[in-house]
């Protein structure tokens, strides 16, 4: 299985989340779709970057392409959110050639469906 390159160093900058992702003035959709799949708001965004940084060790990642500025990457993970339910979402990476940061560009909720989890031993 191919994973996140860097997993274990990721940036996940919290205003992909607070000022997109989840911000239902900017990404109404998005936002509707964290809170009512997953329960995730503004208020507990830092609970879904601990869910994302713990489960991209245990996902299929799959490279995108690189448009001069880094590789790209995406993982789509199956994440239990904090109401208890369970749903996938996609994560968009950069590997910053200018700064050598493993870093989170976009987040969604999704119905399409990545690799099968992959418990590691």
């Amino acid at each position: 299985m191919n994973t996140l390159p860097n997993y274990e160093k990721v940036v996940i900058p919290i205003e992909k989340l607070t000022k997109y992702a989840l911000d239902p003035k900017s990404e109404p959709d998005k936002a509707t779709a964290f809170r009512l799949a997953l329960g995730y708001k503004i208020s507990n965004a830092n609970a879904l970057i601990n869910n994302i940084r713990n489960n991209l060790v245990s996902f299929e990642c799959k490279e995108k392409d690189n448009k001069g500025h880094g590789m790209r990457y995406e993982v789509i993970m199956s994440l239990v959110g904090e109401n208890g339910r369970t749903a996938n979402v996609l994560t968009a990476w950069i590997d910053d050639k200018v700064n050598g940061e493993m870093r989170m560009t976009s987040a969604y909720v999704t119905k399409k469906k990545g690799a099968q989890y992959v418990k590691r031993v």
